[in-house]
């Protein structure tokens, strides 16, 4: 028998799944409507739980956007021009000052960002209401005296202090609501409820209110404190938060406690009622409020079984001030149930004959991915780097494994072509090494007696011209066997703290001295806090001259603009681009742009290492270089080099050999 199943699933994928299907089918039919039953129970349960679960999620998320629109609203005005440069005025009672920062409030207010009702007091530097608007939930401006002093507020007090934005979950105390005219939507009734703890977990609920608010510090362009700005919402009575969950995210019920009190929510009591005043049962109580801990399963809510979640809410001392609920009917799980257990014998009979139907084709259909995925693996195996399968639609492990085969054979490919490239390079380099080295000396000599002729012979002398050709074009091989030691010698790095944008502005202003800038504007583009990187100055400076040569030959003689910026892609990396407006870079000539003694000059006119080198120096550097080009256009060069060089540690001594 073991031998039997061993043959059976260690054959053709395909074959294995139709059996397994016919397996399952049939152990299901054996096992009864009692099991059945039972897993579909225990399935439902687990649905339930686990709708609950996202339910919270959700809500979560949506409490967490309310929570960030507040900040931003009170970061935004804290940071506003205007309320900067009017606030010390407005604290000494100039009207206009007043006038000016109550009319950017007033913009404020009326942005729709926050739903429900929504307060915004500016602050003098002693946390005395200087400005105040507050917006109803039905959206009415209601007046508020100001004055007041808020600075007694802990969370006033500690972002005032710290002199750093603040916005969490707090409990507002009666008397700073009665000084906004706030009172009277926070006053809650307590409503005697069954299963409640004996006594409110927090002596103030009725009074006071449980609200998000966001406190951020104003400062002058001396960072003195001179104010602070509060955006609050009020929970108690409002109902905009709970409702918009429920609507949007298709929750079922969803609360906000103060302490162990309803304040917000749309689960209804025996009259059809919202049930304010309603408190949380005792067992939820001491684990959410007293222990602080999540709280998941089955809760007596107001009038009956829940399935429900409670998040515990802190304020910015971290002490549990309320909690958040989520939760759905346990009685239309119930009936649910139900449904499913009475119609598991007819799905029972029926699986078995679905099975043999469908397992051909869907064994067929799963397995034809993985058929394709083995061939193409063979394949490439084979060395068809340009190999690739075809997307397969999905997220599962199926697509993700043909996209992880697509981007290892793409990283097979590339790594094979730079390879071939470097692999070209080196022995183009050491060719051009043994040639330079022995072109280097009796051009030397050339040169030599040819300049000493030169100057000897009279200036009459027809001869003289012959002598000035000889030693112009031993000085061009001269410069061509310099090029051809450069290209050569990319294996070496003599690394040092640089400071790209000096050497960048120390390169350009040499250049632009020269006869080949006429015409050309230079604009530099510098980070202002570009970090100090490891690198070889000189390299960097070759490269930099060699990129700006071959933007200079693109726009001449029409001239144009040269652009070399710098730029702080992420903590590790630095970027230089050099960009020009000159007739750019055909497509067909991309592909081989770092070829070494590859030119599109006319002859005399270049040796087609520039780029070769500059391709060499950035990855000798660790970095990466990127072409960007439009014909008629111009073109940019972005080089991307690392601020450490991959085996320098900080404490290495300048000058090393990388």
């Amino acid at each position: 028998m073991l031998g039997f199943l061993s043959n059976v699933f260690g054959g053709r994928l395909r074959n294995v799944l139709m059996i397994s299907f016919s397996l399952i089918a049939a152990i299901t039919v054996s096992v009864g409507a009692v099991a059945t039953s039972r897993t579909i129970t225990d399935y439902l349960a687990r649905a339930a739980d686990e709708r609950v679960a996202r339910d919270m999620d959700l809500a979560v998320a949506f409490y967490e956007i309310r929570m960030e629109r507040i900040a931003r609203v009170s970061q935004r005005l804290a940071l506003s021009g205007g309320v900067i440069r009017r606030l010390v005025a407005a604290a000494s009672g100039d009207e206009e000052a007043l006038a000016s920062i109550n009319e950017e409030a007033l913009n404020e207010i009326e942005l729709p960002t926050i739903s429900g009702n929504q307060l915004i007091l500016v602050l003098s530097p002693q946390g005395e209401i200087l400005v105040a608007q507050l917006l109803s939930s039905e959206g009415a401006r209601i007046p508020v005296a100001v004055g007041e002093p808020w600075a007694d507020l802990p969370i006033v007090k500690r972002a005032m202090a710290d002199r750093r934005p603040i916005v969490s979950t707090e409990v507002i105390p009666a008397e700073f609501l009665s000084s906004v005219g706030l009172d009277k939507q926070a006053h809650v009734e307590l409503v005697d409820t069954p299963k409640a703890a004996a006594e409110p977990f927090d002596p103030r609920e009725g009074t006071a209110g449980l609200a998000l608010i966001g406190v951020a510090p104003v400062q002058d362009e001396e960072e003195d404190l001179i104010g602070a700005v509060v955006a609050m919402h009020l929970f108690n009575n409002d109902f905009t938060l709970v409702d918009r969950i429920k609507e949007v995210a298709g929750v079922d019920t969803a609360t906000i406690f103060f302490g162990d009190l309803r304040v917000s929510t749309n689960v209804l009591d025996e009259r059809g009622q919202r049930a304010i005043g309603t408190r949380v049962s005792r067992e939820v109580g001491e684990q959410v409020l007293h222990q602080g801990l999540e709280y998941p399963g089955r809760a007596y809510v107001v009038k009956e079984w829940f399935i429900t979640r409670y998040q515990p809410l802190r304020d910015h001392q971290s002490q549990v001030v309320g909690s958040l609920y989520v939760g759905a009917r346990e009685a239309a799980f119930q009936a649910l149930v139900r449904t499913f257990v009475a119609r598991v014998i007819y799905i029972a009979l029926g699986t078995v004959l679905l099975a043999a139907l469908i397992s051909h084709p869907v064994s067929t259909a799963m397995t034809r991915p993985i058929a394709e995925l083995v061939d193409a693996n063979r394949r490439l195996a084979g060395g068809e780097m340009e190999i690739r399968v075809a997307p397969v639609p999905g997220s599962g492990e199926l697509p993700s494994l043909a996209h992880s085969f697509n981007l290892m054979a793409e990283t097979l490919q590339s790594t094979q072509e730079q390879l071939i490239q470097k692999e070209k390079l080196a022995s183009v380099g050491q060719l051009a090494a043994g040639v330079a080295h022995e072109i280097n000396n009796p051009l030397g000599t050339i040169l030599l007696l040819a300049d000493v002729l030169y100057k000897e012979c009279p200036e009459e002398d027809p001869k003289r011209e012959d002598l000035r050709m000889i030693t112009e074009q031993a000085r061009r091989c001269k410069g061509i066997v310099f090029d051809l030691l450069s290209f050569a010698r990319q294996n070496r790095v003599m690394a040092q703290e640089t400071d790209l944008n000096r050497l960048i502005a120390s390169a350009a202003a040499e250049e632009s001295t020269k006869d080949a800038y006429k015409g050309i504007r230079i604009v530099q583009d510098l980070a202002p806090r570009l970090p100090i990187i490891q690198a070889d100055p000189d390299q960097l400076r070759q490269l930099l001259v060699n990129l700006m040569s071959n933007a200079i030959d693109a726009m001449t003689p029409e001239g144009g603009s040269l652009t070399i910026r710098t730029r702080i892609p992420d903590r590790q990396h630095v970027e230089l681009i050099v960009s020009d407006t000159g007739t750019g870079i055909p497509d067909a000539v991309m592909p081989s742009l770092f070829t070494p003694f590859f030119t599109t000059k006319p002859p005399g006119k270049g040796t087609g290492l520039g780029l070769s080198i500059i391709y060499g120096i950035v990855k000798m550097h660790r970095g990466d270089i990127r072409v960007q080009s439009t014909e008629g256009e111009g073109t940019t060069f972005t080089v991307l080099l690392p601020v450490r060089m991959p085996e320098v540690s900080p404490e290495t001594p300048q000058g090393f050999i990388a």
